[in-house]
């Protein structure tokens, strides 16, 4: 077969061919009686094997050591080029979140470009503290990588970086929440924390619904950030996890005024008041008791002084000491 035929065939040009032959890798075993280079079976196999170890990412030397060296270690090769690629695929990776993150603020010029580049890989510092400092210095009127802002707040485990990200995502709620959503999906407790942090912070009526999906997470922090942000934003689902709280002793306090805005705002206060005195009746332990009581402090209304007047003859002296004070204050108080 001529070099022609092999190159229409194979998809190999013929300048690589001849590059081949020069470098000693495929060379065709014949020449017609005009000179032309004649390719048999076994040359058609042998280019076959260069090309398929090309594939691979050998180098053209590589190629030859593996074709001619018998003790040439094809798995130490292979791990290499495993190595290889990871770095590459790290690199091209980063190289992706930067574009995506200049791409999503839609910059207008140049000078934009830079700027969000600069911040891009300020994130990308290990000092905290300029991670911090640039993301502040930001120019209020200046567009944001809202994208970029949002994974770096799922990363961040700086308290005060985090604290900057989540003012800059505050800037540009709605464009925030996709990736935040992503977040709160995530394997990985630490991430949906961070995620419900922020959404914490976006006060947006589709941010209280995705915070409303975390009410059942499996971390008792997710929950119980989702539900005093959802709480205090009146919405009635977070009321069990807030009592859940306050019978585990978890945000107890910040938990029963919460619970008690809620009263103020979507639950009727008797209905709170039922869902307390439920738990009371199963309750045996004081320290739950004793919160569950400092919890009707918080709930307006009759049914709560009812039940609170109930709990004046506890058999517990402080959970009756308790009660009688919190009645005698609101009394004062009404």
């Amino acid at each position: 077969m001529l070099i022609g035929e092999v190159a229409q065939r194979s998809g190999i040009s013929t300048r690589m061919l001849r590059h081949y032959d020069r470098l000693g890798l495929v060379t065709p075993t014949g020449r017609t009686s005009g000179g032309y280079r004649e390719y048999n079976v076994d040359d058609l196999r042998r280019l076959f094997h260069v090309e398929s170890l090309r594939s691979l990412g050998l180098s053209l030397t590589e190629v030859g050591r593996a074709l001619e060296e018998p003790g040439f270690a094809p798995a130490e090769l292979v791990q290499q080029l495993i190595r290889n690629t990871r770095e590459r695929i790290a690199t091209e990776t980063e190289l992706l979140a930067r574009l995506e993150g200049v791409g999503s603020a839609s910059p207008g010029g140049w000078d934009d470009v830079l700027r969000l580049v600069a911040l891009l890989r300020a994130f990308e510092s290990d000092s905290g503290s300029r991670r911090q400092q640039a993301i502040l210095s930001q120019d209020e009127a200046a567009t944001l990588p809202v994208v970029a802002l949002a994974r770096a707040v799922l990363a961040e485990d700086d308290p005060n970086v985090a604290g900057a990200l989540r003012w800059s995502l505050a800037r540009a709620p709605e464009a925030a929440l996709p990736e935040l959503a992503v977040g709160l999906r995530s394997t990985e407790a630490p991430v949906r924390r961070r995620a419900i942090a922020a959404l914490a912070e976006l006060h947006l009526p589709e941010s209280s619904a995705l915070l409303t999906e975390t009410l059942d997470d499996d971390d008792p922090h997710v929950r119980t950030t989702s539900a005093l942000a959802l709480g205090s934003r009146g919405v009635g689902e977070a009321a069990p996890v807030l009592l859940e709280m306050i019978v585990e002793g978890r945000s107890d306090v910040e938990a029963a005024e919460v619970l008690g805005r809620l009263a103020d705002r979507s639950i009727r206060p008797a209905d709170i008041v039922r869902s307390v005195q439920r738990v009371l009746d199963e309750a045996a332990a004081v320290p739950v008791r004793l919160r569950l009581t400092q919890a009707l402090a918080e709930i307006p209304g009759a049914a709560a002084e009812d039940a609170l007047f109930a709990l004046t003859g506890d058999p517990d002296r402080t959970v009756a000491a308790t009660a009688d004070a919190v009645l005698g204050t609101r009394r004062a108080g009404s």
